[in-house]
């Protein structure tokens, strides 16, 4: 009767780890589609706002378009028109536009 009962312990033992399996898979899969290509997006945003210079063609997360007239350490000043100049945060600069978009538009 005794070595029944320890048999019966060992299974359910092991049922236990079978139960958490799915959850260490979805995780997995969340991590591989979700979490890793955020990070990736994440450091090449701030590469590129690393590299920005007076000068470049910027589109601001707002869709506000316009040439970088200076930089600052948390702020870019923005030429959106001749003689026009806004001031936005450079993380708000979302993407770096190849020169002369802006005669185009």
């Amino acid at each position: 009767m005794i070595s029944l009962a320890h048999a019966q312990s060992t299974a359910a033992a092991s049922a236990g780890l079978m139960d958490f399996l799915p959850l260490i898979i979805i995780f997995i899969l969340f991590w591989f589609m979700l979490i890793r290509p955020q990070m990736k997006r994440a450091k090449e945003q701030k590469k590129m706002l690393a590299e920005i210079q007076k000068g470049d063609e910027v589109i601001t997360a707002s869709g506000q378009v316009g040439k970088v007239a200076k930089i600052g350490e948390q702020y870019v000043s923005l030429e959106i028109a001749d003689g026009v100049i806004t001031h936005v945060q450079k993380q708000s600069i979302q993407t770096l536009l190849p020169k002369g978009t802006i005669k185009g538009l």
